[in-house]
């Protein structure tokens, strides 16, 4: 099964998708790891804010957060490797990852 975690800065609530001001890349990124979750992709997703304690036990994540502090995030893992740093992925980058949920493909979009 694949596995996508996200390690996302700090935000108001566990997807970021709340409040007045939302930024519409955090709801397509939330929309797409919901699609991404209904094909078989095991999705974990960590908030600075409400799991910091997530950060602290990935080895990875807490040396990107000693580094580069929470500027270096989101850090975006597939299949435990990392994929995605410092930012979320581009609405072409998105539509390559259900692509790849859709075709069962055992290597990363």
């Amino acid at each position: 099964m694949k596995t996508i975690q996200v390690y996302d800065p700090p935000m108001c609530c566990s997807t970021g998708i709340c409040g007045t001001d939302v930024d519409p890349d955090l709801v397509s990124f939330a929309a797409m790891l919901a699609q991404l979750g209904q094909h078989g992709v095991h999705i974990e997703r960590y908030n600075l804010a409400q799991t910091p304690m997530a950060f602290v036990k990935n080895p990875t994540v807490k040396a990107l957060l000693e580094k580069d502090g929470a500027e270096g995030l989101p850090l975006i893992f597939w299949d435990g490797e990392v994929y995605l740093k410092g930012r979320y992925p581009t609405k072409t980058e998105r539509l390559d990852w259900i692509r790849a949920a859709h075709a069962k493909e055992e290597v990363a979009p």
